[in-house]
């Protein structure tokens, strides 16, 4: 019952401005929106200074609230632009920041602390213990994994203090967000930086044949929404249309507002843009959530294929359809449906220009049409009606900009008038008159001055001085008026980043190996190690680690726990056998860590790409930091020179391409053994590696990465060799080990993006 009574509020996406006012219009009660930079949607259009400033005015005058979405990793020589985007947010009394990187939230909640910090869902928040630990370091809300039960939900939005934000609709990543490197690692095109390419939506060669095992349905909780006991309801979509975020907004605000579950409103969504719906796994582990077959949008299915002849196509519509709507039918093989625009349309012999549901239809097929059998699915992809069905209204342009009040007072005089504001003077000379009607004077003075055209304020109060009862002419007012605000300039304060203060370091670099199993390092000589991080699983006993010199051991969780509380036994055991240094991969980890009296090091899903992320990470109680990765050598070699904190490089390791909760296996839930298994899939002859394991997938190119050769140039406190994930003989390991720390590559490596001038 108290779920059903909290207000929630439904958050729409802005790609652009006509976007955001459509979602206005049909009650969004919120709306997020990227600036031109540091946005995860990079590719869309965006809001420049001015549409911020319009858009929040607009926004507020109506009570809604604006969240923008500084929601990408960046590169330490970008922080001073960051500075500027961080300005404009500040200036125009945004809502809340959406952030990703550890130094965005460092900078702001040190120079900007009135900007509300919310975490995005890049920061891969998918239990309670990492929203808790988000919360201890000023995060008011946090934007949950999209691949929570309500369960899972429900325990992280009873945490006192924190508002929570949850996905209800649109499209999904295979990967959980915030930890996919595929489309950098493959074409230096990062989601972390906002440019992903998707190859996930690719077709891959696998077990099954030729498939998308990757390419995620559609998510639409439809009325499941009022289970959800978070604050925010969030709408996916800031590379939609004004017309799908108009038609999403106006579905789930019925819902909300207790007016049920539009079918007809569901089936225009459909139409405008989606693939195969799916709840994902809202109610609990979902294997249906994948469309193997075919990509991109699909629509509304209204029938199947029936009689062909003549290059024309019967079928049976189960909704209205007119002439010059567009349809897509399935056509097996094919990845993508096969779509057209119904250039004519007749029923019972006769040249309609619409047909109703349950008629019979008979369409011309274009010349261009493949062979197509009986039976094959029939979508609505487009409809005249449906574009027409959603106008919104806009302000008119400037009627909202935002502008500070600016007081003036103004002096007449016998020979001057003189106007003031604040530090700003101006006067002209004349010789004024005795006026008939002093209240005209001031009527004509706050005529003058109320003009403030095309800057930056509106006159406020007006303070107006006549004692003689003098006449001024309009003419010499309009002069003192521009004389006067040609001057005025808003000096703002400059906001700087926080202070780092860099830690000196001394020594030789150290060398570090990791490894998910004790017996791949029976090879290797450990009096070359200076630390071992071993990978804990839930079940990891203490006699696990009994062949490894204890005083090197960093015992490491893994990046993603769904169930926290199960080990906490083993975490336990291994802190009460004295093992004190940790390493963690997510922000769960802080939290069933102790705070104090642990050697804590942070893992490179924890991203550290600037030096305000590390400082971020010191003070969330890490002594180191790794390197991601995906970065470029140049950024790399900056972060080792000026990190307030010791940076280990990776310089050899097996990197997920992503972690993934969607299973590929074509077993069935109930039918699953649940153990390791490999999965060999390729791509345009590229070989892959899918490890299915305890209901997580994660794909491994062909080739560890390896930096080997460019690690010299990374002055780094220590240098990292990966034996995790991927099975190794203790023969391979050992000869990987000595020729890595050689500084010689591997044959048959991958280089990621190091050697590249950018990470885009």
């Amino acid at each position: 019952l108290a779920e059903k009574k909290m207000k929630k509020e439904l958050l729409a996406p802005a790609g652009d401005t006509e976007a955001g006012y459509a979602a206005l219009y049909y009650g969004a009660d919120a709306v997020y929106l990227g600036l031109k930079h540091f946005s995860a949607r990079a590719t869309a259009a965006n809001f420049g200074a001015d549409d911020l400033n319009e858009f929040v005015g607009y926004a507020h005058s109506l009570g809604r609230k604006v969240y923008v979405a500084v929601n990408t990793l960046l590169q330490e020589d970008e922080l001073p632009e960051l500075l500027k985007a961080l300005d404009l947010c500040a200036k125009y009394k945004v809502d809340a920041l959406i952030v990703q990187d550890l130094g965005v939230a460092r900078i702001v909640r040190e120079a900007y602390p009135e900007l509300e910090l919310h975490a995005s869902t890049q920061m891969a928040v998918h239990n309670r213990e990492g929203a808790l630990a988000l919360q201890k370091i000023g995060f008011s809300r946090v934007v949950l994994a999209r691949e929570l039960t309500l369960n899972e939900i429900r325990e992280i939005a009873a945490i006192p203090g924190l508002e929570t934000e949850a996905f209800i609709h649109g499209a999904l990543c295979y990967s959980y967000s915030g930890l996919c490197m595929f489309s950098s690692l493959e074409t230096g095109k990062s989601a972390n930086r906002g440019k992903c390419l998707y190859p996930c939506r690719a077709a891959f060669g696998g077990c099954d044949g030729e498939k998308h095992y990757f390419s995620m349905k559609d998510m639409a909780l439809q009325g499941e929404v009022l289970k959800m006991p978070v604050t925010s309801l969030k709408v996916e979509g800031r590379k939609k249309t004004a017309l799908y975020v108009a038609a999403a907004v106006d579905y789930y605000r019925r819902i909300l507002d207790g007016r049920g579950d539009d079918a007809e409103r569901a089936e225009n969504i459909r139409q405008i843009f989606s693939r195969p719906w799916t709840k994902f796994h809202f109610n609990g582990r979902n294997k249906d959530v994948i469309d193997r077959d075919f990509v991109g949008h699909r629509g509304l299915k209204i029938g199947r294929t029936g009689p062909l002849r003549n290059n024309s196509l019967q079928f049976r519509t189960t909704h209205k359809i007119a002439r010059y709507d567009g349809i897509q039918i399935d056509v097996p093989g094919e990845e993508k449906p096969f779509g057209f625009s119904l250039q004519s349309l007749r029923v019972n012999g006769r040249n309609v220009f619409e047909a109703q549901a349950g008629e019979t239809v008979e369409v011309k097929l274009p010349p261009h049409a493949p062979r197509l059998e009986k039976g094959w699915d029939i979508y609505l992809a487009s409809a005249s009606e449906v574009k027409g069905a959603y106008p919104y209204e806009k302000p008119k342009p400037g009627a909202f900009r935002q502008r500070r009040q600016l007081d003036v007072s103004v002096m007449i005089e016998k020979g001057k008038l003189s106007a003031a504001a604040g530090e700003f003077f101006y006067a002209v000379t004349g010789e004024f008159a005795k006026a008939e009607n002093p209240d005209k004077t001031a009527d004509a003075v706050r005529k003058a001055f109320g003009k403030t055209g095309d800057t930056d304020f509106v006159l406020g109060n007006l303070t107006i001085e006549n004692p003689q009862g003098l006449f001024a002419p309009a003419s010499l007012l309009n002069e003192l008026r521009r004389g006067l605000y040609g001057q005025v300039v808003f000096e703002e304060e400059p906001r700087v980043l926080p202070a780092v203060k860099k830690v000196r370091e001394s020594g030789a670099p150290k060398w570090i190996v990791k490894t998910d199993k004790v017996e791949t390092l029976a090879g290797i000589n450990l009096e070359e190690a200076a630390e071992i991080v071993f990978l804990l699983s839930e079940n990891t006993k203490t006699e696990t680690l009994s062949a490894l010199p204890k005083s090197k051991v960093r015992l490491a969780l893994p990046t993603v726990c769904r169930r926290p509380k199960t080990f906490e036994k083993t975490i336990n055991a291994m802190l009460s056998a004295g093992y004190k240094k940790w390493e963690i991969g997510n922000y769960w980890g802080l939290e069933v860590l102790p705070e104090n009296g642990i050697d804590l090091s942070f893992d490179y899903p924890l991203y550290v790409l600037n030096t305000q992320a590390a400082a971020m990470a010191g003070e969330m109680g890490a002594a180191r930091v790794t390197l991601s990765p995906e970065d470029v050598l140049r950024n790399m070699k900056s972060m080792a020179a000026a990190s307030p904190l010791p940076v280990v490089l990776p310089v050899y390791a097996d990197v997920p391409l992503f972690i993934s909760a969607d299973c590929i296996r074509s077993n069935a839930c109930a039918d699953c053994p649940r153990g390791e298994k490999w999965l060999e899939l390729t791509r345009n002859g590229v070989r892959y590696k899918a490890l299915s394991r305890d209901c997580q997938i994660m794909l491994f190119d062909e080739w560890p990465l390896c930096f080997a050769a460019e690690a010299l140039e990374v002055k780094a406190a220590a240098y990292r060799v990966d034996f995790c994930f991927r099975p190794y003989s203790s023969e391979q390991a050992a000869g990987i080990w000595t020729r890595v720390r050689g500084f010689l590559d591997t044959d048959g490596c991958a280089k990621g993006n190091i050697g590249k001038p950018a990470l885009l």
